[in-house]
């Protein structure tokens, strides 16, 4: 069924036909491609060629129909712009494809390399509401998949909330120390040294951070294991898929992020004992029982483009005054009381480099959502 213009946005489009070239400024908004939120430039822009070094064109803002020149904002949240969303949405699976798969420069023979899907989960910092196996909560209700009560404390009064903040501020950290430890327990099974290491192979991965709906991070990472020099090098022989999750399980078990002593508790940050390594073993949607590397492309790209908003219900954009930003705001009371501690605990000056208030509407966590480590790119690309 089409949907007629409001009145308010035909008036506009009228005065704009009046006052200037209409088909200009369709022109200028049709190149942001569904973009919400553009960016406002002022000032001009040369476009200069690189061998002859001759201006081919030059814009002023003057002469834009808009009187300034409009870019897309590229941001990655669905919620501010769902079209950028969208474009970084497909980077992101064709770049974890063509690291899986071959592309974008990668041959196919990366599809043979050993390849794992891992999950890493936050440990407990309480109990909460939730659905064990679909079946009835410690609650006693049998809540449904769409409960807004899932994920949220049962005696919010006892929950570390402390701890749980204070786990997202540290999960980068934590997750460099599991990399470390991934290559040390590489080497231990290869009985070589970490040196000698890196002579016979190369740990790639793209990583991408989701909130449970508790709040807390955790990380999905697809990792595989390359040759010497990188994804179009075949690794030894004796890098099986089996010994990479064998090294991912004691890594993950092993790793440890060093915290900060607060009001007497020394605080250190471990993965949680739900740890799920499912090897990927075909290259398409082939198999009913195989993880196939489009569907694990699929999940981690549809994961770039959420933050806590989605899962947790907190905002989607910095907070300046938790007064007034929060007055009035559809925040749920499990995530408010996160965003409050990292506000209180951001006055302290032993936390100071965490940075707490500038990124409590990310419940702690300032981390990049996607990184790519030599996965599709030689060189590496963060997203």
């Amino acid at each position: 069924m089409h949907t007629p213009a409001p009145d308010g946005a035909i008036r506009q489009l009228a005065s704009l036909a009046r006052h200037g070239d209409l088909s200009a400024y369709a022109r200028q908004i049709q190149r942001l491609g569904g973009c919400e939120r553009p960016v406002r430039m002022e000032g001009y822009r040369l476009d200069v060629h690189a061998t002859t070094g001759e201006i081919v064109r030059e814009i002023a803002d003057r002469h834009l129909p808009a009187g300034q020149l409009l870019i897309r904002c590229g941001n990655r949240r669905a919620t501010r712009c769902a079209a950028c969303a969208e474009v970084y949405r497909r980077d992101t699976f064709h770049l974890v494809t063509a690291g899986l798969s071959g592309g974008k420069g990668i041959g196919p023979a990366v599809a043979e390399h050993p390849r794992v899907f891992a999950t890493f989960t936050a440990p407990s910092f309480g109990p909460v509401h939730n659905r064990p196996g679909g079946g009835r909560c410690r609650c006693g209700r049998l809540h449904p998949e769409n409960d807004p009560a899932l994920g949220t404390p049962l005696d919010p009064e006892r929950y570390d909330y402390r701890a749980a903040v204070l786990w997202n501020a540290h999960a980068g950290a934590l997750w460099g120390r599991f990399t470390t430890y991934l290559r040390q327990q590489l080497a231990s099974r290869a009985g070589i040294s970490r040196s000698a290491l890196r002579h016979s192979l190369k740990v790639s991965y793209a990583k991408v951070a989701e909130y449970q709906r508790r709040g807390a991070v955790h990380f999905h990472a697809v990792i595989r294991l390359d040759g010497p020099d990188g994804a179009e090098d075949t690794p030894p022989a004796w890098a099986t898929t089996e010994l990479l999750a064998d090294a991912i399980h004691s890594a993950a078990r092993d790793a440890e992020a060093p915290g900060p002593v607060l009001d007497g508790r020394a605080h250190a940050f471990r993965f949680g004992v739900q740890l799920d390594i499912r090897p990927i073993r075909s290259a398409d949607f082939a198999g009913a029982s195989d993880l196939t590397s489009r569907a694990v492309a699929a999940y981690i790209a549809k994961y770039a483009t959420k933050g806590a908003e989605s899962a947790t219900g907190t905002l989607d954009r910095p907070i300046r005054n938790p007064i007034t930003d929060l007055i009035g705001a559809e925040v749920t009371d499990h995530a408010r009381r996160m965003i409050l501690t990292c506000w209180h605990l951001g006055t302290r000056p032993e936390l100071e480099e965490l940075r707490l208030r500038k990124w409590a509407h990310m419940l702690g966590f300032r981390g990049h959502f996607s990184v790519l480590t030599r996965f599709s790119w030689r060189c590496g690309a963060r997203l």
